[in-house]
């Protein structure tokens, strides 16, 4: 392989390692489109199903003192599953891109709602009953087009959830998420043995840079978190935009 993409690929690793230690989510963000540039898009999904996995289980033990309520926590993982189940199985009758394009245009409106009203909140009383609902969403649109942040993130960044407590409410729902993905891209043929030992290798850098991703955050605001995520919002728009017209 060319050194110059093997460090490429490496410093992408490091970029989604940094980012996910700093505000528990964003690697696949920066990875998946690296590496699918490098190598192929099956490959880059494959191996960030598993190091998805293994970093939300450390974020989830890390942070498990700051795990809010059982019904946010695990209701919204819970009933995310039963979404992504039912999203698999609609895979093949669902209008992908046109969902991604709707999902794009929904975190875009969520943007600039916060921007020009700063002061926006979704309260907790009515962000816990809308707990099953997004949760679902989310999961759908894991199965369907296999991304749920978009939903996942917009909902949690809304109920502006310190980061602690974020990282740890979002670490369980992405662990559930993966649970979910990886038999289906194992029967799928996507995730081989090869791929499997590809992202061994690739967890190597993703996990070094994951510590410095939370010492930095050490000494941001919440202010500053909060625009971070949003403007992680905005890239992924950006992509499921670009994913539904091409």
């Amino acid at each position: 392989m060319d050194p110059n993409l093997l460090l490429l690929a490496t410093i992408a690793l490091l970029l989604g390692g940094f980012l996910k230690g700093a505000t528990g989510a964003g690697a696949p963000v920066v990875g998946v489109p690296i590496l699918a540039a490098i190598f192929d898009v099956q490959l880059a999904v494959a191996v960030f199903s598993v190091l998805n996995l293994f970093s939300n289980i450390w974020h989830s033990f890390a942070y498990r003192k700051h795990l809010g309520p059982f019904r946010l926590v695990y209701g919204f993982a819970l009933s995310g599953a039963v979404g992504a189940i039912a999203g698999s199985v609609l895979l093949a009758s669902l209008p992908t891109d046109a969902l991604m394009a709707s999902l794009a245009a929904m975190v875009l409106a969520y943007i600039f709602l916060r921007l020009f009203q700063p002061g926006w909140v979704l309260s907790r009383s009515a962000g816990m009953r809308l707990v099953p609902y997004v949760g679902i969403a989310g999961g759908l649109m894991q199965g369907a087009g296999g991304i749920s942040a978009p939903v996942s993130v917009t909902f949690l960044n809304a109920m502006r959830l310190p980061r602690e407590e974020f990282i740890a409410t979002i670490s369980v729902f992405f662990v559930t998420m993966s649970v979910v993905q990886i038999p289906s891209l194992a029967y799928l043929g996507i995730l081989t043995t090869d791929r499997s030992l590809m992202a061994m290798a690739a967890a190597v850098p993703l996990f070094l840079a994951m510590p410095l991703g939370e010492w930095a955050a050490g000494y941001m605001s919440k202010a500053v978190f909060d625009r971070i995520i949003l403007v992680l919002l905005a890239v992924i728009a950006v992509r499921l935009i670009w994913t539904s017209v091409s």
